[in-house]
């Protein structure tokens, strides 16, 4: 009897525990209002990237140029959806059959080696957050993109993260991506140059668009099957 107190209060003070948690860290969270009409003008990974060079006594340039949702190839839009998440538009910033999927992988390797992040789960970590692997650091983003989700539309979701996302050593965004590789604005890539540009999403500081391996040759490839596979290209 005394033993089943025990575990029933020990249960019981989890629990409290891992609620107070929780509601400590979601009042720390950053406002996220002032998103819905203005661009940040800097991200947490884009100061990151800047202190890392600073500690290497390494200039670090940022390239970056907004652009609208509307500039943005409808085929560009697709390629990222369904390489990066491809239910983005149904679920509610998280989903969660990826994330019961990553979480199982994850505790079998006892490390964090599969992320299962939504588009807004990698805008969250974007703006707000570094680049590190941790349990506590995964936790904020769950509740950022959750508050990203009630406060954000769809589109400007996905308009903030393509021209954000990191694609290359210092350069941050779709459009000054397009320009420094192809010379050209986003609007204007063809198909290739838009699908090498999306498969460079995963490692965009080792591999370049313009520059073969075989993990990109492989990449393209499955992006290309992808799009056929939903009907984006014949």
């Amino acid at each position: 009897m005394r033993f089943k107190t025990f575990v029933l209060y020990t249960s019981l003070l989890a629990v409290v525990l891992c609620i107070g948690f929780s509601i400590s860290i979601y009042l720390s969270l950053a406002d996220i209002t002032y998103l819905k009409n203005h661009n940040p003008k800097i991200t947490a990974l884009m100061q990151f990237r800047k202190e890392q060079a600073e500690t290497r006594g390494k200039e670090y340039t940022i390239r970056q140029n907004w652009v609208s949702f509307q500039t943005i190839p409808d085929l560009l839009k697709k390629a990222v959806r369904i390489s990066e998440d491809a239910s983005f538009y149904d679920h509610k910033g998280i989903d969660y059959e990826e994330l019961k999927a990553s979480i199982k992988k994850n505790f079998e390797k006892g490390t964090l080696v599969r992320g299962g992040s939504t588009i807004t789960q990698q805008l969250a970590k974007n703006l707000f957050l570094s680049p590190e692997k941790s349990f506590l650091r995964k936790i904020r983003e769950y509740f950022i993109a959750k508050r990203l989700e009630d406060e954000l539309s769809k589109d400007r979701i996905f308009n903030l993260y393509l021209n954000v996302i990191e694609l290359g050593p210092g350069i941050f965004g779709v459009e000054a991506a397009s320009q420094y590789y192809f010379n050209k604005s986003v609007q204007d890539l063809n198909i290739e140059e838009i699908v090498r540009l999306t498969a460079i999403i995963p490692r965009p500081l080792t591999v370049s668009p313009i520059k073969e391996s075989k993990w990109l040759e492989w990449r393209v490839e499955w992006i290309f099957h992808k799009m056929k596979l939903y009907k984006y290209i014949d």
